[in-house]
């Protein structure tokens, strides 16, 4: 990530903390713009085009913001990162922004490994486990791998807690071969 994208995110943030603005509303509206975006090859071959000039892609922006309904400041980040010729690193802009709301809240996000498929209510109840030992509220996502064979690895940051089946024999492999 270009380290521009981190600026820029930070400067929404704050914008969007200074002015109270709902964060769920922005995040709502940006999902929007990004959908547009990535439905649109079209549209994002015009507006990476360096030879438009900015005015018009503003133009278009204004035009598709009639539609969209975004809130001033979001609409005024996405006329910056034209003007700049940023636009084009719009996606990676929004992850940053969330990632930075997440850590104003207190949310931290946790990757989830099973071996299988987990029940709404046994992913409820490892969230919740997961959320104590992170000592915040998380934002989880799952993936399946069947190789750990059961139990869970669960990565918070850069800490993994290795609770599989997979991870307390190599540990027990480990101890045996080292005595």
């Amino acid at each position: 990530m270009p380290a521009f994208v981190a600026r820029y995110a930070t400067a929404f943030a704050e914008v969007v903390r200074d002015a109270k603005l709902d964060a769920a509303a922005i995040d709502r509206q940006f999902s929007d713009f990004l959908a547009t975006w990535d439905g649109s090859p079209e549209l994002r071959a015009f507006f990476v085009n360096p030879a438009i000039p900015a005015a018009q892609k503003i133009a278009i922006l204004d035009k598709l913001n009639a539609k969209l309904g975004l809130q001033k400041e979001l609409r005024n980040l996405l006329a910056v990162l034209i003007q700049n010729d940023r636009i084009g690193h719009v996606a990676e802009v929004a992850a940053a922004y969330r990632s930075i709301l997440q850590e104003q809240l207190g949310i931290r996000p946790a990757e989830i490994v099973t071996a299988r498929e987990l029940g709404a209510d046994e992913r409820s109840a490892l969230v919740a486990e997961v959320a104590k030992l992170a000592g915040a509220k998380i934002d989880p996502s799952f993936k399946l791998d069947p190789s750990i064979f059961g139990g869970a690895v669960v990565r918070i940051g850069s800490t993994v807690y290795d609770g599989s089946v997979r991870g307390r024999l190599d540990r027990l492999k480990e101890a045996l071969t080292s005595s």
